[in-house]
């Protein structure tokens, strides 16, 4: 058993990007953006998970926006073009599986 704190980064930078856990099968990362942050169009050659914890956030994948709140959930295809932008102070967790 491991205990993985996931305080707020954002005293001391303005993006926090961290990598939580390497497992055999997934990668478990925390993103930490103040509201205007985001992150440019990019792509994962694995399946991706992410979950809000706090904040709102906003997606854009597949020629949609997907606009996400505190407890929500988006899947993400490997290969699939996403970027995204904070609406509001975002704290998200990123699982990266290996299909």
């Amino acid at each position: 058993m491991k205990v993985i704190s996931t305080e707020n980064q954002l005293i001391e930078k303005p993006k926090h990007v961290g990598k939580l856990l390497s497992l055999g099968h997934a990668d478990i990362m925390n993103i930490q953006l103040k509201a205007g942050e985001g992150i440019p169009a990019h792509d994962s050659k694995r399946e991706v998970m992410i979950v809000v914890r706090k904040g709102v956030v906003m997606f854009t994948g597949d020629g949609k926006e997907y606009r996400l709140h505190d407890n929500d959930c988006l899947h993400i295809e490997p290969l699939e073009k996403h970027s995204l932008v904070a609406i509001e102070y975002t704290d998200i967790l990123v699982f990266q599986i290996v299909a």
